[in-house]
């Protein structure tokens, strides 16, 4: 089994690979071409935490992979990352153990790279202005995806605690995946950060809505990618309201956890029959992406395996093609 570090994760897979290789897992989910059962939480009160257990098989591409992923909302304050997760790809024509690979900044490059693939579907084509809710590593890879598939003048970003705003700009601008985007700047609020942009990523831990949708643009796309439990809302029902697209990474699993949908629709907000689509079943061509400038367009995202898999699995091969990480024998 190989033994791969977060290091050795980071380096074996750019952006743009992981946005392709998730774009075609989206594909495979939508067209009964994998097997990803609903994700199974394990509550752990005394301590304000949950761990997932996420596996998935990719019938097409044959990747199988679980994830475990821990989510600790103490852990902050104690220096600690919020997200702890452990990947385990396994060989689909033997059961034999391939490898065991840091799984927190894969489930970040996954995440990214599944807005980079709503991104390049349903934003305007000539967008040019974002803004990032949240400054941690959500957000980074969220600005990273979103730079990947359009050309970006100007982002914002804002996040309660504005220090961490201002660190967020200083390091992107210019970073590995950014170098060719405008200026990086700091909101003063969340009006600031929303009134121009064309993008807007939604990466936080918040459990009330990050800004008011009256404030978007007509032809705004919203990534919602930080909710994902039913009691959660990042975005309000005025920007489920006001879009003319409902997009999701999975039906079953949106309605289960997705607090952004479920708080709308006990509301009366929208109704299922909103839901336009999941994110596959335009990138396998079933379904349009935007068809007008002028429509809102909204992807709400709560994480599937069926991306852990097939980056899992792309990282491996990567890993084996270069020589990264340790094997050892079990």
């Amino acid at each position: 089994m190989r033994i791969l570090a977060r290091a050795d994760v980071r380096r074996a897979l750019t952006m743009p690979d992981a946005i392709a290789i998730v774009r075609d897992a989206f594909a495979q989910l939508s067209t009964n071409q994998a097997t990803v059962p609903l994700r199974v939480p394990v509550p752990i009160a005394q301590h304000d935490a949950v761990t997932l257990f996420m596996p998935a098989h990719l019938h097409a591409s044959d990747a199988l992979a679980v994830k475990i992923v821990s989510v600790h909302n103490r852990n902050p304050a104690k220096g600690l990352p919020l997200i702890h997760a452990l990947v385990v790809v396994v060989d689909a024509a033997t059961g034999k153990p391939l490898a065991a690979m840091e799984g927190g900044y894969l489930t970040a490059l996954r995440t990214g790279a599944g807005s980079g693939v709503a991104t390049d579907l349903l934003a305007r084509r000539d967008a040019r202005v974002a803004a990032i809710f949240g400054a941690g590593t959500q957000a980074r890879t969220q600005l990273r995806a979103v730079a990947a598939v359009r050309k970006l003048e100007r982002v914002w970003v804002y996040d309660v605690a504005r220090e961490k705003a201002e660190a967020f700009a200083r390091e992107m601008q210019g970073n590995k995946g950014t170098e060719g985007t405008g200026e990086i700047r700091a909101a003063s609020s969340p009006a600031e950060a929303v009134r121009d942009a064309d993008i807007i990523c939604a990466a936080t831990t918040s459990s009330k809505p990050v800004f008011d949708g009256g404030d978007l643009k007509p032809g705004a796309h919203v990534n919602a990618v930080g909710a994902y439990t039913p009691q959660m809302q990042e975005v309000d029902e005025t920007t489920l309201k006001r879009a003319s697209k409902i997009v999701v990474d999975q039906r079953a699993a949106a309605l289960a956890e997705a607090g952004d949908l479920i708080i709308a629709l006990k509301n009366g907000a929208i109704t299922e029959a909103d839901i336009y689509a999941e994110i596959g079943e335009i990138a396998a061509g079933k379904k349009r992406g935007r068809e007008r400038d002028d429509e809102i367009t909204y992807y709400k995202s709560v994480g599937n395996a069926a991306q852990d898999a097939s980056v899992a699995r792309a990282i491996y091969d990567a890993a084996v093609r270069e020589n990264l990480g340790t094997e050892v024998e079990l």
